[in-house]
């Protein structure tokens, strides 16, 4: 594949997540004032896309309510500053066995299954511009953990995106999810052209090495958009290697929480260093009303 370059390039930054990293940085945030402000700085610092989780505000723990996810939206929407919005519809396909001599019954404390339904119903109330579309279903770092994604969810939750009129960002963590993900487009479930984020060093899928990378870009048909991050140490790095792939780049807390070895970073700053790479590179940042041309995506006021 020969190599282009991106010349345009918009940044993603990650907000906050569902990994279990509210105890580890102050700067991870936890209510969905906290979470909207956080989006809001983000988007001043030069990210043209905000995706969003929400969290418990006590515990911080990941949730899924609809309320919270109501109230995160409001706020940005009514934010001094334009920001694409992409929500994750990721949450509620979380299974943990019981063990490995007796998986069944699951661990009721760690397992959060729910219909295709009810995994979109804050998106349809929302109405972001994006929200994720896990492909596929894989282990997922912890020991007896699974992220549930199966094909017939998947068809009905991609279904249910294109309907409402909310781009699915295809969240590819293999090659096997972007060959899934080519299919929903052939079946006319997903239109044509995608929006693909390739997700980077996430146990137990794609390690972040640059000869796994160029096979995943390799497996992206060239008309469709894509961005690219890994988790970590390396979420800098992958920041030049899209770019240099002919891709977009996604930065954030959700990924990583460290700016400098010892140095917690906060949205903000990650943002902020992203775009000093990129820049550095040639290339251009875009703003939100860019990409949603580039995409056509629709602003929305929620439901």
């Amino acid at each position: 594949m020969p190599l282009t370059p991106s010349r345009d390039v918009f940044i993603t930054c990650a907000i906050t997540g569902s990994g279990g990293t509210q105890d580890r940085s102050p700067h991870v945030p936890r209510s969905p004032e906290q979470i909207a402000n956080s989006a809001i700085a983000a988007a001043k610092a030069g990210a043209a896309i905000v995706h969003c989780h929400v969290r418990d505000p006590e515990t911080g723990v990941p949730n899924r309510d609809r309320a919270l996810f109501r109230e995160v939206t409001e706020r940005i929407r009514d934010a001094d500053v334009d920001v694409v919005l992409n929500l994750t519809a990721g949450m509620g396909g979380d299974l943990v066995l019981g063990s490995v001599e007796q998986p069944l019954p699951a661990n009721e404390a760690g397992t959060d299954m729910a219909g295709a339904s009810e995994r979109f119903a804050h998106v349809l109330d929302c109405r972001p511009e994006i929200c994720t579309l896990d492909c596929g279903t894989m282990n997922f770092a912890e020991a007896d953990y699974i992220m549930v994604n199966t094909p017939g969810t998947l068809r009905a939750m991609g279904q249910m995106m294109t309907d409402a009129g909310v781009k699915p960002e295809i969240e590819a963590f293999d090659t096997g999810h972007l060959w899934f993900a080519k299919k929903l487009v052939e079946e006319g479930i997903l239109d044509d052209p995608a929006l693909v984020q390739l997700c980077m060093g996430v146990p137990w899928g794609a390690p972040d090495d640059l000869n796994t990378f160029m096979a995943m870009v390799n497996n992206v048909p060239d008309h469709w958009t894509f961005s690219a991050f890994s988790i970590g140490r390396n979420q800098m790095n992958y920041v030049a290697a899209s770019v240099l792939a002919g891709g977009h780049v996604r930065v954030g807390l959700e990924d990583n929480i460290w700016l400098d070895k010892g140095v917690l970073a906060t949205n903000e700053q990650l943002v902020t260093r992203a775009r000093g790479i990129v820049e550095s590179m040639g290339s251009r940042i875009m703003g939100p009303q860019e990409v949603r041309d580039k995409l056509g995506l629709t602003k929305r006021d929620p439901a």
